[in-house]
């Protein structure tokens, strides 16, 4: 039976090689201004990943565990594109969504379905594949006459449900999760991890960070952050066997 489900998995689509990421940290914003001109000597580094290495293949769905400080944000960051390795070299491959902010990017005057277009296009949908998801959007968030009202008559728990349709129905091959099942109501909970059970099963690619069950409901492999470091990398039977405490 493993045998079988390994199979299935496709190439390797994210890979971290010793991936080393060390933040400048400044006392206060104006030493940090200062040290664009200055050498200065009133900061601190810290290493928030160490030699970090691991590989996720297509359609794998995997949790990314670890305490505060651990390095999981880090991890997502450069998977996203927003943060870069100061050593070693992160692949990833194909389109990705990422429901981090899900509230980020909406603008207050515009109506719910112009956010749609706005929000698809900033993140590099063409004008036809937003056209093919608006009302899949729409019917997902379920806002009902709201969806041609500003977003500034929002409550940020519709905000949550618009951002997270959009970015769940942008047909990715890379779902990142980061504690975003909280959104809504039991029932819109529900026909979120079904909506992502769905993709699982179409060989999306999930990371999941949460400290929740979801992960046991959701994901098959577990990777485990301390300290910068990777010290367990394993099936999530394995993980929660070791680690009980991130299963509660």
């Amino acid at each position: 039976m493993a045998e079988a489900a390994e199979k299935k998995l496709g190439d390797p689509i994210i890979e971290f090689k010793d991936v080393t990421k060390i933040y400048t940290l400044y006392k206060n914003s104006r030493e940090q201004f200062k040290a664009l001109f200055f050498k200065s000597k009133k900061y601190k580094r810290h290493k928030a990943l160490d030699g970090v290495n691991f590989s996720i293949r297509s359609g794998e769905s995997v949790a990314i565990i670890g305490k505060n400080g651990a390095g999981k944000s880090t991890v997502l960051k450069m998977i996203t594109g927003v943060a870069f390795p100061t050593t070693g070299s992160v692949k990833v491959k194909g389109r990705v969504a990422a429901l981090l902010e899900l509230t980020a990017g909406f603008v207050p005057d515009m109506t719910g379905r112009e956010n749609i277009s706005f929000k698809c296009y900033v993140l590099g949908l063409s004008e036809d594949e937003i056209k093919d998801i608006e009302q899949k959007v729409i019917d997902f968030a379920d806002l009902g006459e709201y969806i041609d009202q500003p977003v500034r008559t929002y409550s940020s728990g519709m905000k949550m449900r618009l951002g997270f349709a959009i970015n769940i129905n942008m047909n990715p091959d890379i779902l990142v999760i980061d504690e975003a099942l909280s959104v809504g109501d039991a029932a819109f909970k529900k026909k979120c991890k079904d909506k992502i059970r769905e993709m699982i099963s179409k060989d999306i690619t999930v990371l999941y960070v949460s400290h929740g069950r979801d992960i046991r409901e959701i994901c098959k492999r577990c990777i485990f952050l301390q300290k910068g470091k990777v010290i367990f990398d394993g099936s999530m039977e394995e993980t929660m066997s070791k680690y009980p405490e991130f299963g509660r």
